[in-house]
């Protein structure tokens, strides 16, 4: 399949990868052309990719970026803000700044509304001595107005008791639950992309392309565009050309960029590799690894 990736932007590109800054990007966008921003900020917590800030300055920046995200978006759409923790150690003490309650206000300027504060588990991270050890972050749902795309039955997963009947009233005896599957709740339980994962590239701190996915098969129809103003290892546009949605994806670092350009021609092809929303593997029992060694 011969799709161009563009990497100057170009609207009339089905994809666009470009190495920049995503406040020169967001401003050659056309005011309220995008149906989908999704993205993952930098933490401002020292990662490679990123420089450190005083708290002020780094919400100041991240409010430059989400006003001009909310002039871009369609009356439809909606923004999808993936944020963990900042986490300030000194000793033996450390304080968590939860990101997602920094930004609310920020999006609430730009009279956004929220719809869901997604919890995004997942079982493998950093162990703590001094807290009990951080397995969650959020994904922050909002919606420019009360009219927008929300696309509940190609997300749906299956039924925990597809086979549970109404025990009384007049739906007695058929089947309770939707025969297409239950609505995934708000809380998601998707492996984090780490060490031995499918999808793992050189970016430290990469979501996986089931979370995304999710996200524009419910939130997005086929030909709406997708933004990712901070789009690190390429997941969003990767995820988005698969589901044939035309994409957008800034990112700063030329490294980074490579490897999304990389994975989306990937992803044309067909060769991409993908972990899909397989359960969370669970070790067999009684090996060696399962057995507790001591008494």
């Amino acid at each position: 399949m011969k799709i161009k990736i563009n990497k100057k932007y170009n609207p009339d590109s089905d994809i666009n990868i470009i190495n920049g800054d995503c406040v020169e990007v967001l401003n050659q966008i056309d005011d309220k052309s995008l149906q989908l921003i999704i993205t993952s900020p930098p933490y401002n917590i020292g990662k490679e990719y990123e420089q450190k800030l005083p708290l002020d300055e780094y919400i100041d920046k991240q409010k430059q970026v989400i006003n001009l995200c909310s002039e871009k978006l369609k009356s439809t759409g909606s923004i999808c803000w993936q944020v963990g923790n900042i986490i300030e150690n000194t000793k033996n003490e450390s304080e968590v700044f939860p990101l997602d309650i920094i930004l609310y206000d920020l999006f609430k300027e730009n009279n956004l509304k929220l719809r869901n504060r997604i919890v995004w588990h997942f079982g493998h991270g950093q162990n703590s001595d001094y807290r009990f050890s951080g397995r969650h972050e959020t994904i922050l749902w909002f919606t420019k107005t009360d009219n927008y795309i929300f696309n509940l039955d190609d997300i749906r997963v299956d039924q925990k008791y597809p086979g549970k009947k109404h025990y009384k009233g007049p739906n007695k005896g058929e089947y309770s639950g939707n025969k297409k599957g239950k609505n995934p709740s708000d809380i998601w339980n998707l492996p984090n992309v780490k060490a031995n994962h499918i999808e793992k590239t050189n970016h430290p701190c990469q979501f996986p392309l089931a979370l995304v996915k999710r996200l524009i098969k419910s939130l997005t129809n086929k030909g709406d565009i997708v933004f990712d103003p901070y789009l690190g290892a390429g997941t969003t546009v990767a995820a988005a050309m698969q589901l044939e949605r035309k994409t957008i994806g800034s990112e700063l670092i030329k490294e980074y960029c490579e490897i999304a350009v990389q994975r989306t021609q990937e992803a044309i092809e067909g060769i991409l590799p993908e972990r899909g929303e397989k359960p969370p593997y669970e070790p067999p029992k009684n090996t060696p690894l399962t057995i507790k060694p001591w008494k």
